[in-house]
């Protein structure tokens, strides 16, 4: 079983920074604080939560409330966010709110009766008010009074474009996400401000975050006219190519799909799915370190990260310049 000196060995720091990273009892730089969790989680270090909640007074219990569990986005960032838990010793109480307002507020109201320590919250609406008796971070949409963590959604935005523009593609469709959200409504603006004087935008389609399209949304892909979808989650894309390849449309060859998030199945679908990266590892373990800081420090000002994202290139998205190359002028031999 891994001890405080073997973590303390392997972030590089002594065993007293770690005792009071993992406490929350001293401040420490964030350089500091992420090697210190980092070396925590790899070795499966787990303090004891039963002496910390006598020294402290705090529940060792952290509650985890998360839009809809069915995207498989929400059970990848559980995922992060339990293992920096684990390693500062909390146990993790999830909720999924089944993307309904009312039940995300439940699910808070529920998790007071708990007493937990504090929430890590994606809200369902990012227009809510809060009044809690623990503190909160959220994670990807950022709320008033509250600590956040998010990716940096405008940038990815325009990585599509950019990537889109280098693959030679001029005419592209829009599948854009709730812009009463503001990740989404970033990734669009982003997208938009890139693509700006090389983009024409054929058509664009309001939909929601889930690969069960809206009848509008599946009507305009049965003829797309455009090379290029842009959807603004990878479960929207999904849903983009079941619909594409039922209308007949082949992807990459008829028309190209390029989504956000690279949730773990993107690769897998058929074709693989050119997609935005965000760094859910990071997020999760920010938001718990966040957490963990806000607890011991209650009168903190209020913290604000943001994550760059990459963007993953697969087969999905075709590059139109080198199937110009490729096809003989017109006269010419085959």
């Amino acid at each position: 079983m891994a001890r405080l000196k073997d973590v303390a060995q392997l972030a590089g720091v002594s065993t007293a920074t770690v005792s009071n990273v993992l406490r929350g009892a001293k401040p420490a730089t964030p350089a500091v604080e992420r090697r210190v969790l980092a070396a925590a989680a790899e070795l499966g270090y787990v303090p004891n939560p039963h002496a910390q909640s006598l020294r402290t007074g705090h529940s060792r219990a952290l509650g985890l409330v998360v839009p809809d569990l069915t995207n498989p986005y929400f059970p990848a960032l559980v995922q992060a966010i339990e293992t920096t838990a684990r390693a500062l010793g909390y146990a993790l109480i999830v909720m999924d709110a089944g993307n309904d307002g009312a039940r995300d507020h439940e699910s808070l109201a529920l998790l007071a009766t708990y007493r937990v320590a504090g929430v890590v919250w994606v809200p369902v609406d990012d227009r809510t008010t809060v009044d809690w008796p623990f503190p909160i971070v959220t994670v990807d949409r950022p709320l008033d009074g509250c600590d956040a963590v998010v990716a940096d959604h405008a940038q990815g935005g325009a990585l599509v474009a950019a990537h889109a523009i280098a693959r030679g593609h001029r005419r592209v469709g829009l599948l854009s996400g709730p812009r009463a959200l503001a990740s989404a409504a970033a990734r669009r603006e982003g997208f938009l401000r890139a693509a700006a004087g090389t983009l024409e935008i054929a058509w664009e389609r309001e939909v929601p975050f889930s690969s069960d399209l809206p009848p509008a949304a599946v009507e305009r892909l049965a003829e797309p006219d455009c090379s290029l979808l842009v959807c603004a989650n990878d479960a929207i894309a999904v849903g983009a190519l079941r619909a594409l390849r039922d209308a007949g449309a082949r992807v990459p060859e008829d028309v190209s799909v390029i989504g956000f998030d690279d949730v773990p199945w993107a690769e897998f679908v058929e074709p693989a799915l050119t997609t935005v990266r965000q760094p859910l590892a990071e997020l999760g373990a920010g938001a718990v370190a966040m957490l963990h800081a806000r607890i011991a420090g209650p009168g903190d000002a209020r913290r604000f990260e943001t994550h760059p994202v990459t963007l993953v290139a697969r087969r999905s998205v075709a590059d139109l310049h080198a199937a110009a190359s490729a096809t003989p002028p017109a006269g010419g031999q085959t």
